[in-house]
Order: structure tokens, then C-alpha cells, then sequence
């Protein structure tokens, strides 16, 4: 029978793999802890041949994409299959079911796969099921009806119901051999006391005795939202495991209960057996289901595919518990027995508690609660009430007497008992008892710590990959617990130790040993009292370039040497030339040391010039050089003139004839004139040299001449205006050697840059050749960038391009930001970006950010630009919700909403409210600015006209989308009756005490305004005494301090032209009674006197209540209460003492009080009281004395005075109180001046002057000091 669809998976709260628990420790996930991808599940179907059968489910994701397979194969949308998807319900249709259709079918979504049979019947068999199935449907109700009937028959054993449940366990449906959670959660917000959790099966069976390997309970508890979340798992369900199941939370008075079934598909139930065999350790309930236990099972998985069939049987009409109340003691365990009850022990406890009554406490009129809650560093103060004033008490904490100390004081008023611990601190968290004679009370207080901060905010970081991260935050207390997410997901330490963590007093850090780019992400670390959250950013390692290759000129047979320096020297290359991989042979030679990395080559030959390149391995960048080849000049015959060829023959001829003669003959050299060798000179672009700002320019250039000419190097363009360069200011060095002539300059800079030339001159001739030299550098900053605009996670920012590019073209921008309160900047892009508006994302919201911006060109980078101001990414807040129109009338409209339902990290900073006539799109602000209330009047808008209005909400992000009226409104007034609503509490008269304020309000109804009037007993009122108040919806009546004329009926009208309503308010005003009068005695006899008196004059506006009669004994004047509330105005007092006197007073009692003044008062006398006081006077002088030097001297004499005189001593009339050379002692009256190791100086008058406020005295002496005898 189909039982209505399974309910969502989501809801039987599968929560295993939630790694919230108490104490921070980690949750083992279960067995089978995936979240399902499906909110509802295909079910198994019977079908006969030829209907058409339809398979529903339901994704928790719209988006889900879904595959339906038979036999593990793949189903299309054809003929026979239709496969339907509407959102996030999807469906599997199959047409004329036959034999071959009925096998195994799954559906798949995500990573979750739901597996279910289609069972196909001949028409003779399905009709048979069918009959059946509704047996057993009605049998289930019945049953089903019975037990509830049984279970609300159930006495009640908790009487406060206070739904504790935020979360209840949701009735459910498993395949034989799965799993499944129950969840339960209770917020313990409001709790004092843990609360408590009981599963049970059926009515009674306690589960938690059947823990183990087919049931597991657990708890988790979360310290931020302060729930418990309690889980019930049953493992590998067995068809026995179907049934009602109920779970019970308490806490202290507090109690909640919640019943769900199970129901188990696809299988049969199996002969129990109760001996030990290898099953007796699982979970089997089909023994205790009901009274001499027959099996039963699950009605849809009772049909397998032999068709059997097996009766439900019912449980017993009779409740246990009410069989186990009424019966003896002695047959408890026969009915366990009967009943099938095995766990004894918990059936007597349940049916003590059942049982037990309270007991009224003898000692005690009000004991401790049964918990209290303080937060460290508070006073709490406990307090009971006992019914002897007498008797002591004594405090124990955790079983131990408690001592006072200034942390703990004890206080008796009356019959009541205070402690009070002050200061609270965590070790006072304990149990307190007062103990009373053999009688105590008991209470638990619980010190609440405050929560946990933290003051030292995470910050952005990035690494390269490989390096060490430490991301490190400060709380406000040592030893907090604080949590570690990654992207939402909690962090563990883990087996391969990725995450360790670490606790340095209030620091807390989070490490990652090497970072991948897997680490990437938002870290956010929480305690229970805030959370702060930073981005970290893994990026590849960037090879640093310490030395480039340089170009290089060689001669022939030279050696060519190409060198580089990088930062890794773990970083192999390989060497190109001309495009080609340079292998290593006897001239080339290639080294890799350290971060050096060289190619050599020996006795450069021609072929050896070209473009030599050297690659790092993954790296994607290259370094690259020239060799240049310079050959060797000869000199061939078409060089040399023919003269000079003539002048060698006949030096040779006259050689040959040296001999014969002697001949004179004058050498005259031959002079050549200077050549420059360059390949290319002028203006031209490849006459260009081009040097980066800092480095050394150094001009090679190659020259003949003979004899070796002189040179000149100068700078400019126009003719008469060149600049001879010399060594003048260090930097510039000017260099000739034999065919070269060297010019370089030290650091070059801008300044450096224009047309050089350089001139050879010898008797010969000159020549000239002009060099072009450009100095490039790394562009200047950009300008400071603006913040355009701000989303919820990401900005917009744009900036100037820089005033220079250095001389090379910007290729592109480099941006950073960083956290306001941070001092580490994060990088945007590696790569270049080229435009100069950029969107930043990947922010958090609610946090101040910076932005700067760097450019870059073939040099190099620029410094950073300013920072841009301070920006908080923020999104837009939702739309106000419920506009409505309050109010209406010709010119004015009222409107009122309510707050957006997301507002986002940013504060709201108001409504704008705009409106446009009916058909229009010119919308009108309604006022200046934004409002910061949720209502609003709008004034002077055309009568009669239709118009519509809505409502944005602002924030730093801008308005809102808005919210606008359902339909335009006619601006027109409602006429409105009159209506007077009175408060329920007026309806009768209402009774103030004198002096009390009186403050009516009564709301009304009725446009337009109403006319308000207010009378006293037909006459206007006072308005010196009553203020009255009156405004558009309400009228008020003030009375600040009342008195008795004020006492009547007050009547308010309201009138609207002819129409008007009326109300009426009685008001009285009481007061303290008279005294009674004429008290007399009536009567004397044997113990007892009888009195007499009448009624006070002044009842004090209401009725009398009773008098209070008092006696005293005339010896002790001690007044005893005889009667509290007599009502008649005549009483006897008896028990008095024969032979002694006594006085009576009577007072007045009415709903105020007593009477100020009783009837009869006795005064005792008064006496004057004697004056002690007494002037000071000296009953002993002091006595001049003579002392010698060097050792202490004393002074002595003696006062009297009433009150204690103040004592001052003189030397020579000098007041010596302050001296340190001075002792002075007073003790019962003998005043004593030591003086310490006198000199000749000390000797003088010593006077001691005593003052009170009767008078003064002065008694004086002569101190005389010698010097000591010496002897010869």
C-alpha cells in the first residue's frame, strides 16, 4: 500500500559526517555517512502486465543533473522509456510493462546512487495482493489506534511541557541492509542543566542497553549556537527493526517527547531464537513486541516472491505501567515476565519516580532553586528562608563546609540566610548545599564564562609554492578553544600532518608545512565569541635573474664566455644557438655551480657568431645574448701605393752594394689617416644603443691611423654646440689603446641619453662617427588609484597611466591590496593587465581594504602608487518587505514597511521613498534624503489623483531594488465613524492610592479628526489639576499626583458633525484609614479583658478590612499582635499574665494599610542625659632634668580630659611633632617625650600642651644637657 511519499532524507537528519562536537573533539564520520543528493526517493512497485508505471524522485539542487539505469546500463527517452525533468522533480515513465521490465533500476545524481525494483505480477496474483494488502492496512490502523489510545491512557509523570525540541526525529523509511539517522536537537540556551536523552522502542523499551553492533547513539554538542544534537543510527536494518520508536529530553523540571516509525522494505523477518547463537549480540526487538511475542513484519516487505503471507499480530489492550502501579511489590517480576520485560532495573526506577511524592520541608519555608547561572566576575547571592530565626546553617560546597573569607560571606536578616560569593570565578562552579539540622537543600551554580574574542585579526597572505604558512591570530583569554575552517570545512590533523596547530598562551596558529595551490582558499578561524577570516594565495615560485648574459665582442682564437646567475640552484637550463640545442664538445664547454650557470667556447671561429640563448627548465622565460665575431685586418698589394714599392727595391739594390760604397739615405715614414671601423653610424635606429637606467654605458669602438691618432669625444646634435666629454666628475672614463678607443660612463641615467660622437685626428687626417645612446628605466608610479564602485565580495578600480613610461611603452599593471589594519599587501595578477580599470574579487565583506597599483615595462617594475582610500566591499541590502498604506487622507498618505530581510555586513543608512502618478515613469523623491524609520507621511499630494509609490533601502553600497504598492492609490479621505475603544481594564473602576500618577490612554477611531471632550461628573475638568492629551488615533488623561476629590466618574465624547460616541471611566482614589475611637475596657476578668471601640471617622474612601489589636506589658513596653484582621469592632484578649499591667492600641485596616495613628498609645518617659565631658588637666608636671650627651632622655607626665585630649609637644615653643630626632608615647594618659642621643643644642623648654573641645592645658619643663667627664 502506498503510505504517502518517503520523507526527505534531509530530514531524518543525517548530520555523521558534522564534525561539531563537544570539547572541540572530532566526530568519527559513520559507516555510511554521504549526504544524499535526493529529498525524495523511488520506491520498489509491484505492477501487473500491460499498466504503465511512473517512478518519481526529487534532488535537493534544481540544477541536478539525473541518470535513470536498468541493469546498470543507461536509460534514453524512447517509446518505451519517458524521462521527464521539471525542476528538481524528475520522473521515469515505462509503457506496457511486461515480464522482462520487472528487474533492478537506479537512479543517479551527483555522487548519490538510489537502487529499486520494479516486480511484475500476472493479474490473478496482483488481485490476491491487493485484497491482501487491505487486510493488513486495516489491521495496521487498528493496531496503530490501540496503541496511541493506550499510550494517551499513560499517567503523566512530567507535567511541564515546554517543547525543548528545535529538531525532532522524522519518521522514516530503509531497505533491508541499510542505514539510517534519527535525529534529535535541543537548544540549551535557556537551560541550566545538560539535558538529558532516552530512546525507547515501542513504549517502554529502553535503547540504550541495546547499543552495540546494529544501534548506535551518539551526541554531538556546537558551543556557538549552544545546541545538543543527539543521534540514533541503526546499521545493516533487519525487517524486525520496523515499529514505533519515541524519544524523551529533559532537564530538571523541563520535559519534551516525540514519537516516529520505521519501516523497512524488502525483506522477511527471520525465527527468532533467544539462545546464544552468533546473533545474540545484534539488535532484534521482535522478542518484546508484544504479550507471548508472536513474529511480525512490516506489511509492504511481507510480500516477497513467493507471495507468503504472516498476520500482524496486535499489542496487549492493557498498560503495564498502570498493571505495575496497582499491583504488589512481590509481583513485579512475574510481570515483567508476562509482559516480556528484561531490563528490570530501569522498569523500577520509571515506576519510583512514578511513585514518589513530594514531602513538605519542616525546617525550611523556601529553599534554593534547583540551579543558578552567574558570569565570572559577577556576585551571586543565594538565599533561603527557614522557619526558625534561631537555628544556624551551615554552607557546603561540593560536600565541604564552607569557611567565610572575604570571597564568601554568610548573612542572617530575620529567617533568612544569604550567601554571597563574590569575584565568581570557574572553580566556583559547583554544587552548594545548606544543611539545616538533619534537613538540607541543594542548588548547582553554574559560573558562564564571557565569550572569547579576538583581538589580533588573521592577515591576507602569499606564498610561493612549497613555502611554510603560519596564519596567526590572538584571543582575549589563555587557553581558549578556537576552530580552524577552511572555504566553511572544518580542519583537522590529519595522518599525513598537512595542518598542525598551535597554542603560545592567547596565540593561536595554524601551520601548513608546503603549500599547493590546493591550499588556496579563505581561512577563518572562530571561538564563541567572533571570528576573523584571511585569504591565502599559493602562486608558482618566480626564478629570480641575479646576472644576465651579456653581448659579446670576440676576436678570432679568443675566448667566448656567456654567464648568468639565478636565485634557485636547483634550476637546470639548456643553451641555444641560433634556435639550436648547443651540445658540449672540445671547444664548447657547458658548467652548471651552484646558481652559476656558463657556456664556454674556445678559439671562437666565424661560424661561432649569432644569438645565444639559455632556458630555464619550467620556466617559462628565456635569457638571451650576441656574439659578435671580429676578424683580423691584412694587408693585401692593392693597398700599398707603387711608390713604395720603388723605394724598396732600391733599398735593396743599394743593400747589395753596401759593400763596394757607402751611401746616405734619409727614411721619411709614410703616414695613414685615421679610420673608425663601425658597421653602422648616423641617426638611424640600428645606430642606436640602448642602456637601462644604473648600468654602465661603455663605448668599444675600433680605429687605425698611423701614426695612432688623437681622440675627442662629444655630445650634441647641432653643430657648434657639441660637449667635450672629459674625466671631470668620476663617473666618465675616456680610454685609448692600440686599435680601440673606449668610452664609459658609471651608472648612466636620463640625463646620459643623446648623439655622442667621437673624433680621430692625426697629421694625416680625421675622422667621425656619431653614436645615438637612449637610457631606459622602469616607468614611473601610476597615479593613486579610485574606487568606482563596491560589491558584495569585489570593487571596481581605475587609475591615471603613468606621467613617464621610462622610455619603453607600459605593457602592463601589477595590482595589490591589502586589509586596513594590515601591514601585508597580497598581489592581484602575475601577469601584466593591460587596462586601467580593474574588477577586484575574492574579498569579504564588511572588511576595509586598500588598493595600489604598480607599472610595467620591458625594464622593469615602478614603485607602488599611493594607496587608494579606504573602501568596505558591501552588496546592496534585499528590498523592504509589507509596504502598505497605514493611513489616507485629501493631500496626505501614511505608509509603513519593514526592515529588508538581508542587510549584509553594512549598516543601513536609510529609505528613500519615491512616487509618480498612475501610468507614469517620473518618479518623484517624497522627500530630501533618506529616513531612518519604517513609516512615513507624505503631505501635499493632488486630492483625488491615483498615484503609486514604493520604497529602496540605502546603504554604502547603494539603494536596494524596490518595493512598490500592488496597485496605484487615490489620494482621498475615508469618512470614518466615531468609536471609543475602552481598555479592558477600565471597564471597571479603577483604584489608585493618593499621590499615585494617573495616566489613561484611550484609543479611538473616527475621520476626520474628532472633537474631544472630557468632563467630571457632568462638569469640565480642572485643567490645573488634570492634563489631557489628544492625538490623531488616541486621547490621554494625566493626573501626576492624584488626590481624593479626584475620585468620580470621568465621561469622554467624541464628536465628527453630527455623529459622535461617548464613554464613561470610574475612578477611585484610597487612602490611609483614621484611627478607631473611644477604645474602652469593658471588662476585667480572671486572665482575659474585654475592649471596645468604634469605627474611624475617615474610612479612607474604601472599605474598612479589618483593625489590628495589640498588647503590651506596661514593665517591657513590648507590643504583641492579638488580632491582625479582626472585623468586629468589640474583642476579648486573654491569656494575660494575673497582676501585671498592660496597655491596648487598635488600628485601622483597609485596602491601603494600616492607620497612621492607633487608638491608644502608650509614651514612655524621657530623660536628659548626662554630660561626661571633662577639660584636660595635667595630674602629673613634667620635671626639668639634667642628662648628659650622647644618651636618650625622657619626659613624663600625666592627663585627664573627657573626650581624649590631643596631645602637642614644644621645644622653646617650637612644635616638634614632625622631628624624627622625637618619640612621643601615650598610653592610659602617661604621655612620654624620648629624645634620641641629646646634644648641647637639644637642651631647652620642653612644654606639652593637651586640647578638647571643654579646654586646654600646659605643663612645662627644663631640659639641661652636660657634656660627659673624660679622664687624664
Amino acid at each position: 500500500p502506498d503510505q504517502g511519499p518517503s520523507p526527505p532524507i534531509a530530514q531524518f537528519g543525517r548530520v555523521a559526517s558534522s564534525k561539531k562536537s563537544l570539547g572541540g573533539s572530532k566526530l568519527l564520520p559513520f559507516k555510511n555517512d554521504r549526504v544524499s543528493a535526493f529529498a525524495k526517493k523511488p520506491k520498489t512497485q509491484v505492477a501487473e502486465e500491460g499498466a504503465t508505471v511512473v517512478f518519481e524522485t526529487e534532488t535537493e539542487k534544481p540544477d541536478a543533473k539525473v541518470r535513470w539505469q536498468c541493469n546498470t546500463k543507461d536509460l534514453v527517452s524512447d517509446d518505451k522509456y519517458v524521462i521527464k525533468a521539471d525542476g528538481n522533480k524528475h520522473s521515469l515513465t515505462i509503457q506496457a510493462v511486461t515480464k522482462e521490465d520487472g528487474t533492478a533500476y537506479a537512479v543517479i545524481a551527483g555522487g548519490s546512487k538510489v537502487k529499486f525494483d520494479l516486480k511484475v505480477k500476472e493479474k490473478e496474483v496482483m488481485e490476491e495482493v491487493k485484497l491482501e494488502l487491505k487486510e493488513k492496512v486495516k489491521e495496521e490502523v487498528k493496531e496503530k489506534k490501540g496503541g496511541s489510545l493506550l499510550e494517551s491512557q499513560a499517567p503523566d509523570t512530567k507535567t511541564d511541557l515546554t517543547g525543548l525540541f528545535t529538531e525532532k526525529p522524522q519518521s522514516g523509511e530503509v531497505t533491508v541492509g541499510e542505514n539510517i539517522n534519527f535525529v534529535a536537537k535541543v537548544n540549551a540556551a535557556s537551560l541550566l542543566k545538560k539535558p538529558t536523552i532516552k530512546w525507547f522502542k515501542g513504549k517502554w523499551m529502553d535503547l540504550a542497553s541495546k547499543s552495540g553492533k546494529n544501534l548506535q547513539l551518539k551526541e554531538l554538542y556546537d558551543r556557538n549556537s549552544k545546541v545538543y544534537t543527539f543521534e540514533m543510527q541503526i546499521i545493516e536494518a533487519k525487517p524486525s527493526f520496523a515499529g514505533a520508536y519515541r524519544c524523551e529530553v529533559s532537564s530538571r523540571d523541563k520535559f519534551d517527547s516525540c514519537n516516529f516509525d520505521l519501516t523497512v522494505h524488502g525483506g522477511c523477518p527471520l525465527t527468532h531464537s533467544m539462545d546464544g547463537s552468533e546473533e545474540a549480540g545484534e539488535l532484534d526487538f521482535n522478542y518484546f513486541r508484544t504479550k507471548n511475542s508472536g513474529l511480525s513484519c512490516p506489511l509492504v516487505s511481507s510480500f516477497c516472491a513467493s507471495a507468503s503471507k504472516s498476520q500482524v499480530k496486535s499489542e496487549p489492550d492493557e498498560d503495564v505501567w498502570e498493571i505495575l502501579q496497582k499491583a504488589k511489590a512481590s509481583e513485579y517480576e512475574k510481570i515483567a515476565f508476562q509482559y516480556g520485560i528484561t531490563d528490570l532495573r530501569g522498569m523500577l526506577k520509571r515506576l519510583k519516580k512514578m511513585k514518589k511524592e513530594e514531602k513538605k520541608s519542616e525546617v525550611f519555608l523556601k529553599k534554593l532553586d534547583p540551579a543558578y547561572q552567574v558570569e565570572k566576575g559577577h556576585k551571586m547571592k543565594l538565599c533561603i528562608e527557614v522557619a526558625n530565626e534561631d537555628v544556624d546553617v551551615k554552607w557546603l560546597k561540593n560536600g565541604q563546609e564552607i569557611q567565610s573569607t572575604g570571597r564568601y560571606i554568610f548573612e542572617s536578616v530575620g529567617n533568612k540566610r544569604y550567601l554571597t560569593i563574590n569575584h565568581c570565578s570557574l572553580s566556583d562552579d559547583a554544587t552548594y548545599t545548606c544543611v539545616v539540622g538533619d534537613e538540607k537543600c541543594t542548588t548547582e551554580l553554574f559560573v558562564k564564562e564571557p565569550p572569547v574574542t579576538i583581538t589580533s585579526n588573521l592577515e591576507d597572505q602569499m606564498v610561493m609554492k612549497g613555502e611554510r604558512v603560519e596564519l596567526e591570530c590572538e584571543v582575549s583569554e589563555e587557553g581558549a578553544t578556537v576552530k580552524w575552517e577552511k572555504d566553511g570545512v572544518e580542519l583537522t590533523r590529519d595522518e599525513s600532518f598537512k595542518y598542525r596547530f598551535k597554542k603560545d598562551g592567547r596565540k593561536h596558529v595554524l601551520i601548513i608545512n608546503e603549500a599547493t595551490k590546493e591550499d588556496c582558499g579563505h581561512y577563518t578561524v572562530k571561538t564563541n565569541g567572533g571570528e576573523s577570516m584571511a585569504e591565502l594565495m599559493v602562486s608558482e615560485k618566480e626564478l629570480e635573474v641575479y646576472q644576465n648574459i651579456a653581448d659579446l665582442t670576440v676576436k678570432a682564437k679568443d675566448e667566448a664566455v656567456f654567464k648568468c646567475e639565478v636565485s634557485d640552484e636547483t634550476v637546470k637550463g639548456i643553451w641555444y644557438k641560433n634556435g639550436v640545442e648547443v651540445k658540449a664538445d672540445a671547444r664548447t664547454h657547458i658548467t652548471h655551480i651552484g646558481r652559476i650557470h656558463k657556456l664556454t667556447i674556445d678559439d671562437v671561429k666565424p661560424e661561432d657568431q649569432g644569438d645565444y640563448t639559455f632556458v630555464p627548465e619550467g620556466y617559462a622565460f628565456n635569457l638571451s645574448a650576441k656574439l659578435n665575431f671580429l676578424g683580423i685586418f691584412t694587408i693585401t698589394p692593392c693597398h700599398v701605393p707603387l711608390h713604395f714599392i720603388m723605394i724598396l727595391f732600391i733599398l735593396l739594390i743599394n743593400c747589395v752594394f753596401v759593400c763596394f760604397s757607402e751611401v746616405k739615405i734619409d727614411y721619411v715614414p709614410r703616414q695613414d689617416p685615421p679610420k673608425i671601423h663601425l658597421d653602422c653610424m648616423g641617426h638611424t635606429a640600428d645606430s642606436t644603443i640602448m642602456v637601462v637606467a644604473g648600468n654602465k654605458l661603455r663605448l668599444d669602438v675600433p680605429i687605425t691611423g698611423d701614426p695612432a691618432p688623437t681622440v675627442v669625444w662629444t655630445k650634441g646634435e647641432k653643430a657648434g654646440s657639441e660637449v667635450v666629454m672629459t674625466e671631470g666628475d668620476g663617473r666618465l672614463h675616456v680610454e685609448s689603446t692600440k686599435g680601440h678607443c673606449i668610452f664609459t660612463i658609471e651608472g648612466a641615467d636620463k640625463q646620459d641619453e643623446g648623439l655622442y660622437s667621437v673624433i680621430v685626428r692625426n697629421p694625416a687626417g680625421e675622422d667621425k662617427a656619431d653614436i645615438n645612446v637612449k637610457v631606459v628605466d622602469a616607468p614611473d608610479p601610476p597615479s593613486a588609484p579610485r574606487i568606482l564602485s563596491v560589491g558584495e565580495d569585489s570593487c571596481v578600480v581605475q587609475w591615471d597611466p603613468p606621467k613617464s613610461d621610462g622610455g619603453n611603452p607600459v605593457i602592463g599593471y601589477v595590482l595589490e591590496r591589502k586589509k586596513k589594519k594590515s601591514y601585508r599587501w597580497m598581489r592581484l595578477n602575475f601577469d601584466p593587465y593591460t587596462d586601467t580599470t580593474y574588477e577586484a574579487k575574492r574579498m569579504i565583506e564588511g572588511v576595509e581594504y586598500e588598493m595600489r597599483v604598480y607599472a610595467v615595462n620591458a625594464i622593469g617594475m615602478s614603485r607602488h602608487s599611493a594607496a587608494s582610500q579606504s573602501f568596505i566591499p558591501v552588496a546592496p541590502t534585499s528590498e523592504p518587505v509589507g509596504l502598505c498604506v497605514d493611513d489616507i487622507s485629501d493631500t496626505t498618505i501614511s505608509l509603513k514597511w519593514r526592515t529588508p530581510e538581508h542587510l549584509g555586513s553594512s549598516e543601513l543608512d536609510g529609505y528613500g521613498v519615491e512616487y509618480c502618478k498612475e501610468g507614469s515613469d517620473e518618479w518623484v523623491p517624497a522627500f530630501e534624503g533618506l529616513t531612518e524609520r519604517t513609516s512615513v507621511i507624505i503631505r501635499d499630494l493632488p486630492t483625488g489623483e491615483k498615484m503609486q509609490f514604493r520604497v529602496r533601502a540605502y546603504n554604502t553600497a547603494g539603494p536596494s531594488a524596490p518595493t512598490s504598492l500592488a496597485q496605484a492609490v487615490t489620494i482621498r479621505e475615508i469618512m470614518q465613524k466615531p468609536k471609543i475603544w475602552i481598555p479592558r481594564n477600565l471597564r471597571q473602576t479603577l483604584t489608585k492610592k493618593v499621590e499615585e500618577t494617573i495616566n489613561l490612554v484611550i484609543p479611538f477611531q473616527g475621520k476626520p479628526r474628532p472633537v474631544i471632550t472630557w468632563s467630571k461628573d457632568g462638569e469640565p475638568l480642572n485643567p490645573k489639576q488634570v492634563s489631557v492629551r489628544n492625538s490623531d488615533t488616541d486621547t490621554i488623561l494625566f493626573i501626576r499626583k492624584s488626590e481624593r476629590k479626584d475620585s468620580g466618574k470621568y465621561e469622554v465624547k467624541l464628536q465628527i458633525e453630527n455623529v459622535e460616541d461617548t464613554a464613561s471611566i470610574s475612578i477611585q482614589i484610597v487612602d490611609l484609614p483614621g484611627s478607631p475611637e473611644k477604645l474602652k475596657i469593658m471588662d476585667v476578668w480572671g486572665f482575659n479583658v474585654a475592649l471596645e471601640w468604634k469605627p474611624p471617622k475617615d474610612n479612607g474612601n474604601c472599605e474598612i478590612t479589618g483593625y489590628m489589636v495589640q498588647k503590651a506589658d506596661k514593665k517591657t513596653m513590648e507590643w504583641y499582635t492579638v488580632y491582625e484582621l479582626y472585623r468586629r469592632t468589640n474583642c476579648v484578649v486573654a491569656d494575660l499574665i494575673m497582676g501585671n499591667e498592660y496597655i491596648f492600641r487598635i488600628y485601622a485596616v483597609n485596602m491601603v494599610g494600616l492607620s497612621l495613628e492607633p487608638c491608644f498609645e502608650y509614651k514612655p518617659p524621657t530623660y536628659k542625659e548626662h554630660d561626661f565631658s571633662e577639660a584636660p588637666k595635667f595630674t602629673h608636671p613634667l620635671v626639668s632634668r639634667s642628662v648628659i650627651a650622647g644618651y636618650n632622655a625622657t619626659l613624663s607626665c600625666s592627663v585627664r580630659g573627657i573626650p581624649k585630649p590631643k596631645v602637642t609637644w614644644y621645644k622653646n615653643k617650637m612644635d616638634i611633632s614632625n622631628e624624627a630626632k622625637y618619640r612621643m608615647f601615650s598610653k592610659l594618659g602617661i604621655l612620654t617625650l624620648e629624645i634620641r642621643k641629646p646634644c648641647l643644642f637639644d637642651g631647652g623648654v620642653y612644654m606639652c600642651k593637651a586640647v578638647n573641645a571643654s579646654g586646654e592645658d600646659v605643663v612645662e619643663c627644663k631640659l639641661e644637657i652636660r657634656e660627659p667627664q673624660t679622664g687624664k
